[in-house]
């Protein structure tokens, strides 16, 4: 069977593979520590699950509008007044199955053949694949410690061409991480608006900020900017409900109706009781949202001190979200690989410990550790990796 040809450039997730393949590993009794898994490791807080059941006895199992309900929607328009003094219409909104799904709508609906999506790397693994499903072009920027991870405007604009369709900014940044500051988003915007420059704000990690750090939606800098961006987030990330599915897009209000025309042809609606546990996580207590990020800060500052013992390993800490992105270059050469990609196998096959090489998001110098699960894990993943560097470079 001939496979249709926009399939066949399609990469696999390479979080999920790595996970798939330390599961199997522990399905043969091998004690890997996996590191790889992109999730809070809480589980969802009480009131939500509360919320579901609820829906599921009064018999809330039909099929909703496409666009997810008026209820919700309602839910998360209070939520951006709140958070960022956002004001939206329900119109301005679509839920979706995730908010991996608001960006494939997004995509599918914007994109023309040829069309350029400029991509800072490193970059979450599914942006460039979905853009390539939507016929589009990926063009990526490359960034480094010494910007903290962060494009720059000079960056932006020597990749600006008459093909260019849209910016994508992800803040807190999966995988490194990095938050962009109310200064460095105004300076991206105000060469998109001069471009007509669409920008796609993930904000999936926002509620995941540590320290004195504060999250900026650069759709709140302007009416302008506003208007020129689509917000992706969800639930997911923020009150640890990723396998319920719901996520959302918030923009202008012709694109929202035709990305919920595409979902009316392909998913439907979003599962019913998810959308009513969505509403109880956005109108409930947030209580379990701020122990959560304490948890996580904790975590943060534990592993990334851990992790600077070892040699070869440098490393820029992380504002939010919940991975650590360091440079291990050195500590491949160090230890015999000539890459970094090998240096990570030889992590899971001879000290068990699972983690996402960085080629999958675009810097092959790096490997990316989710510090979502317990301070005994993470001192243990530790010290395999240490022993397992230090015990390399001694047989050298």
């Amino acid at each position: 069977m001939e496979l249709a040809n926009r399939i066949k450039t399609l990469a696999p997730s390479a979080t999920l593979a790595i996970t798939a393949l330390a599961n199997e590993l522990k399905g043969k009794g091998i004690d890997v520590i996996g590191l790889g898994v992109g999730e809070p490791d809480f589980n969802t807080p009480e009131h939500i699950i509360e919320a579901a059941y609820q829906a599921l006895k009064e018999g809330k199992t039909k099929y909703t509008p496409s666009g997810g309900l008026l209820e919700l929607k309602q839910a998360i328009i209070e939520k951006f007044a709140k958070d960022q003094g956002l004001s939206y219409e329900p119109s301005n909104l679509i839920v979706t199955d995730g908010a991996k799904h608001a960006l494939y709508l997004l995509f599918q609906t914007l994109i023309n053949d040829g069309d350029e999506v400029i991509i800072p790397a490193p970059y979450w693994v599914t942006y460039p694949e979905q853009v390539k499903l939507a016929g589009g072009v990926p063009v990526f920027v490359e960034t480094d410690e010494t910007t903290m991870f962060k494009l720059t405007p000079e960056k932006l604009q020597q990749v600006i061409t008459n093909k260019t369709k849209a910016l994508i900014i992800n803040s807190p940044s999966n995988p490194t991480g990095m938050t962009y500051s109310r200064d460095e988003l105004s300076a991206l915007g105000e060469i998109c608006l001069h471009h007509d420059i669409l920008i796609v704000s993930d904000e999936i990690y926002e509620k995941l900020i540590y320290g004195d750090e504060q999250h900026v939606s650069i759709a709140q800098l302007s009416e302008e900017l506003k208007s020129q961006t689509v917000i992706i987030n969800g639930v997911s990330k923020s009150h640890a409900m990723t396998g319920w599915r719901i996520g959302y897009a918030a923009g202008d209000e012709a694109l929202i109706k035709q990305m919920t025309s595409l979902a009316s042809q392909s998913t439907s609606n979003p599962a019913t009781p998810s959308q009513y546990a969505a509403i109880a996580a956005y109108r409930g207590s947030q209580k379990s949202v701020e122990e959560m990020k304490l948890q996580f800060e904790k975590r943060l500052n534990l592993f990334y001190e851990k992790l600077m013992e070892i040699p070869g390993f440098s490393c820029v800490k992380p504002h939010g979200a919940f991975y650590l992105f360091p440079n291990v270059k050195e500590a491949a050469k160090l230890t015999g690989y000539d890459t970094v990609d090998k240096f990570a196998e030889a992590l899971l096959s001879e000290a068990h410990v699972a983690v996402v090489p960085g080629t999958g998001f675009g810097s092959p110098d790096y490997i990316r550790l989710s510090y979502a699960t317990s301070e005994d894990i993470l001192v243990e993943a530790a010290a395999r990796i240490k022993n397992f560097v230090e015990t390399k470079m001694t047989l050298r």
